[in-house]
């Protein structure tokens, strides 16, 4: 062999560096189609007092787990018996205090957020505010029909008031706080219940800590109460009114 010179390979072993070439160039190939399921950053994220949770690798897997808890057969069948009388008669106690503070009015049409089976909306009509409704992503007719937070399936400026104690399953919270922003009419009331003094259920997308995030969140609105409440776990009621045009 001539000094310098590499050494042949033999005959064998040639078919089968040129089948690893290929196949690695083939796995190349593939990786660089393949879509990436990453999820876009939320602005909210950048916030000390607003943290989303980790672990979601694209918006079909957040769904996915929002639905282990919304489907869990046995939390159905409590919320739909056991908790139901409870639930709407504190539900009931919350809308009654906003009526007497000329928030709620029995003409209001009224929205529930992510409302599960729909005590909250069962509540509404029973202080007489007949025109409401929930959406969740499971619908439970016919008080909740089927929709997405972060995707209202209803037309710009069609209710006068909309109430949520789901804020913290909110992926997006700007999707979340835009979406009822745009359904509210001008001069709409929203209400939020959400939890700042511990950290809240497995199945939340987001933390909050303080209300001053939430409040930045909501760019066509001025907060009109924030009082402490008993909510179900939930400690704050926020409550907002959109901005006449």
């Amino acid at each position: 062999m001539i000094p310098g010179e590499l050494p042949k390979l033999p005959l064998i072993v040639k078919p089968f560096i040129l089948s690893l070439f290929f196949s690695l160039s083939f796995l190349a190939f593939i990786y660089l189609q393949t879509p990436r399921h990453t999820l876009k950053k939320d602005p909210t994220n950048s916030s000390p007092d607003l943290k989303i949770r980790p672990g979601y690798s694209s918006y079909d897997v957040y769904i996915e787990r929002q639905l282990n808890k919304t489907l869990n057969p046995k939390l159905r069948q409590i919320w739909t018996t056991r908790d139901w009388d409870r639930k709407v008669e504190v539900f009931s106690g919350f809308f009654d205090s906003l009526k007497q503070r000329k928030l709620l009015f029995n003409g209001s049409k009224a929205l529930c957020v992510g409302a599960r089976v729909g005590q909250e909306v069962a509540a509404l009509k029973r202080v007489g505010v007949n025109d409401s409704v929930g959406i969740d992503l499971v619908p439970y007719p016919p008080l909740v029909l089927k929709g997405d937070f972060h995707h209202q399936p209803f037309d710009d400026e069609t209710f006068d008031f909309e109430f949520s104690n789901v804020f913290d399953h909110a992926l997006y919270p700007e999707k979340f706080v835009g979406e009822i922003e745009r359904t509210l009419k001008p001069g709409g009331i929203c209400v939020l219940h959400v939890a700042l003094s511990r950290r809240a259920d497995k199945y939340s997308a987001n933390d909050l800590y303080s209300v001053k995030p939430l409040i930045k969140l909501f760019k066509q609105s001025e907060v009109v109460k924030v009082r402490s409440v008993d909510g179900f776990g939930l400690d704050t009621e926020i409550v907002f009114r959109k901005h006449n045009l």
